[in-house]
């Protein structure tokens, strides 16, 4: 098979660099040493061919960080040895911080948690800081990167791809697609995990899930190696961040984007471990015994405990093998200053101690053990003479030893493959023979019909196994991606799989709202308006309520079914006019001013040193922050700071100094879209808010009558999402990168939140006429000073001022 080729240069982004760095002791200069393995024997050549970068950690701590990564070799005939020092950019972190991220995060808590070994995983809210700040760090030089491809080939067509690798970053997309957007940069970019993704169950539980989804979500296209993972990352997708999704074309939407989830299941170098059983010495002594093969980094998702006592089962049930069958178990240390892995290694141990002492015979033993790392030639002689090889994870991304071994079986009859179904390749493999490792007597048995196949069934099996990994090597995996990514030279037809989410239409709602809103039930709508019903716009006068927009209001506003209100940032005088529509609810300023449809009016109490202030504060920030397109809107009881025309590069400092400047004048800063708001210190929300307006149009139990939906865009909705939770169908126009959203369902836009409001319209036209009781209008709004609980007594609420500055949201 021809090599993968790129048509754009690509920068792969990993954990560690395709080598590592040492220090030569006696000449103290800092030399490479090639990384083993097929994901760089894959990539490495077409980030050369391509003039593309390596972003990574170099292995090791420099006391200077600036020291020159120095040129491979020239006897390096490893495939990183064409890869210039000036197309690597190391990541360098300080020590304690890479400890943290690396020891704490990536292997302390994220590699149980996504083997679904939830009880081994650790949460830790310092580590997952320094995870963070290490992904921001990696995404720094990301940029770094592609600006300097960019500038090199400025005459090029070709589209730059970005490949991030692995659960070490799963963040760092959205920091690089953010600058990109930013400075208006076109690249691809590309995710893949190369252990599992667990199923919604498990992983729920980390606290950060969110954040996880979506940087994962910043790239173009997220990869796994098989199929039930890809399912279990696009059921999360929907499930903790209200996505829309297509299971079956394998797409997610989020902030606007279509993201393709693929199955890439990786391969090897096959050819290769081809040569090495060819030329490979014998290392097996020329017994009549049948050799049982083990290999695996000793690690505690690798089941090797369960092997020992399935082998000793087998032993025990199957007595024909003594002194003909040994177990060759070669575990390669791994994190020897974890105890965990310690207390593994101790208890493999005594198990092989106890086995070996209970069936020794003065000629046999039942168990070889080797701890410690072995090199490629000797393992290729081992999986090429080996009857067995007995691959049984408790879970696994892939397995690649199940396909090393299956590579090397050149002998004439071969040996047979068992492997388990939690690892990925039990799901690819399907000639071997599977086993669950759980089930100790069970293993055993198939190890025995392992070991009494007949030979013509082993060549079937090994000949099928054989051809199919022959041809689905790593090169092909490389050309998969690229495939994936639109990025592949010379690509033999187009992908079979959608690669774009189909508009939203009004039957996407019918599985989550039909139900919920019912025919009997009266329905509330509470919607925000900028960004919501209206698209956002440079300035509030130009955020225009489209038309269509507006009619199917009206009609809605019409029925007797239906109540509406909006609920808006912007002063209720002016959200009204934009809206133009009689008969409905209007909330402004977060709902610190209500005006009821029969035109009463509420507006929470504010302390009346407020009024005074507002005025100073207005003067403040025209004085020392409205410059370079920055302005501040008086809305009476709020301000707003908007930097929406602000150069980026100005943007910080500036945001800075008007947080500081409101949170000094003792209001409090509230983030919004490109802005900042000055809210006075009351404790009053859109929450809050939507609370009262609810009841003062239904009454007290208006929970047990009434259906709600709430849509907004924006970080003040989430408050009233906060409020109604459990109580509402939410849900959020989202289009930034990161949003952590308390909402049910997320929406790409402003024509959604329309397609869903026809929706409405359709449901409620389809119901029944229904007879209205006591003669009385659909809604009621109790006079003040109605004993039944009728009036809504206002409690006003301060927030202390602050002494310290807020840090920034």
């Amino acid at each position: 098979m021809s090599e993968a080729v790129s048509s754009g240069s690509m920068i792969v982004v990993s954990n560690r660099l395709p080598f590592v760095l040492k220090r030569n002791e006696a000449t103290g200069r800092l030399e490479r040493k090639a990384s083993a393995g097929g994901l760089v024997t894959a990539v490495a050549p077409v980030v050369i061919q391509g003039n593309g970068l390596w972003v990574g950690w170099p292995g090791i701590h420099l006391d200077d960080p600036n020291e020159p990564i120095p040129e491979s070799d020239p006897n390096d005939q490893t495939p990183t040895a064409g890869l210039l020092s000036k197309k690597v950019v190391a990541v360098h972190v300080e020590r304690g911080m890479f400890d943290s991220y690396y020891n704490g995060c990536c292997n302390g808590t994220f590699w149980p948690l996504f083997h679904s070994m939830p009880d081994r995983a650790v949460f830790s809210a310092e580590h997952w800081k320094n995870y963070y700040k290490v992904n921001q760090l990696f995404a720094e030089k990301t940029m770094s990167a592609l600006m300097s491809l960019i500038l090199e080939q400025k005459d090029s067509v070709a589209t730059p791809l970005v490949w991030i690798h692995d659960y070490h970053l799963m963040l760092a997309a959205n920091w690089v697609r953010q600058a990109a957007e930013e400075k208006d940069m076109r690249c691809k970019m590309g995710f893949f995990l190369h252990i599992p993704f667990p199923p919604w169950d498990i992983f729920r539980l980390f606290p950060w899930a969110d954040e996880i989804l979506q940087g994962m979500l910043g790239n173009d296209m997220v990869g796994f190696h098989i199929e039930d993972y890809c399912l279990n990352f696009v059921d999360c997708c929907q499930r903790r961040l209200g996505c829309r999704v297509d299971r079956k074309g394998m797409l997610v939407e989020h902030g606007g984007r279509t993201v393709r989830v693929r199955p890439l299941p990786i391969g090897i170098p096959f050819d290769r471990f081809v040569q090495l059983a060819e030329s490979a010495p014998r290392v097996m002594l020329t017994t009549n015994q049948k050799v049982v093969l083990g290999v695996d980094r000793l690690d505690y998702t690798k089941g090797l405990v369960h092997r020992l006592k399935a082998f000793e089962c087998l032993l025990e049930k199957y007595p024909e093998h003594l002194e003909k069958v040994t177990l060759l178990q070669i575990s390669v240390p791994s994190r020897t200053d974890v105890k965990e892995y310690q207390d593994l290694k101790e208890e493999m141990d005594q198990l092989v101690g106890r086995i070996n002492g209970r069936f020794t015979t003065y000629n046999w033993s039942p168990i070889r053990y080797i701890y410690g790392c072995v090199s490629q030639d000797e393992l290729a002689a081992f999986y090429r003479d080996a009857a067995v090889a007995f691959v049984t994870p408790l879970r696994d991304g892939m397995n690649l030893v199940a396909k090393e071994f299956v590579a090397c079986q050149i002998n004439e009859p071969p040996g047979v493959l068992v492997v388990s179904p939690f690892a990925g390749a039990g799901e690819m493999m399907h000639e071997a023979l599977i086993c669950n490792p759980y089930e100790i007597h069970q293993a055993a048995d198939v190890l025995h019909r392992a070991l009494t196949m007949p030979e013509d069934e082993r060549t079937l099996r090994m000949n099928y196994l054989r051809r199919r990994e022959k041809v689905h090597d790593v090169n092909y995996w490389m050309k998969s991606f690229l495939k994936a990514m639109g990025s592949l030279i010379e690509e033999d037809g187009d992908e079979v799989l959608p690669t774009t989410m189909q508009p939203v239409t009004m039957d996407d709602f019918d599985e989550y709202l039909a139900k919920y809103v019912g025919t009997t039930h009266k329905l509330a709508l509470l919607l925000d308006y900028d960004g919501t019903l209206a698209p956002i716009a440079p300035h509030p006068d130009l955020a225009i309520l489209p038309n269509e927009t507006k009619n199917v209001l009206e009609r809605l506003s019409n029925m007797s079914d239906v109540y509406i209100a909006i609920i808006s940032g912007r002063n209720v005088n002016n959200v009204k006019s934009m809206v133009g529509i009689e008969g409905i609810t209007y909330a402004g300023n977060h709902g610190l001013e209500i005006l009821h449809p029969d035109g009463s009016k509420f507006v929470h109490p504010m302390p009346v040193e407020y009024e005074d202030k507002v005025s100073e504060l207005l003067k403040c920030l025209q004085e020392q922050v409205c410059k370079e397109g920055a302005w501040v809107e008086n809305k009476g009881a709020l301000l707003t700071f908007h930097y929406r025309e602000t150069p980026m590069g100005l943007r910080p400092e500036m945001v800075a100094k008007a947080r500081e400047l409101i949170i000094k004048a003792g209001f409090k800063a509230g983030d919004a879209h490109c802005a900042i708001e000055a809210k006075p210190p009351v404790q009053w929300n859109k929450g809050r808010a939507s609370l009262y307006i609810l009841r003062t149009a239904f009454g007290v139990d208006w929970s047990e009558r009434i259906r709600i939906i709430y849509a907004g865009d924006d970080v003040t909705d989430e408050d009233a999402m906060e409020a109604l939770k459990g109580m509402a169908a939410t849900f959020r126009v989202t289009s930034s990168h990161i949003v952590r959203t308390a909402a049910e369902r997320r929406l790409p836009s402003t024509d959604s939140i329309l397609t869903m409001l026809k929706w409405v319209e359709r449901h409620m036209n389809r119901r029944e006429p229904r007879q209205e009781t006591g003669g009385g209008t659909a809604y009621r709004r109790p006079s003040r000073g109605n004993k039944n609980g009728g009036s809504v007594k206002m409690e006003m609420s301060y927030i202390p001022k602050p002494t310290t500055p807020e840090p920034p949201k």
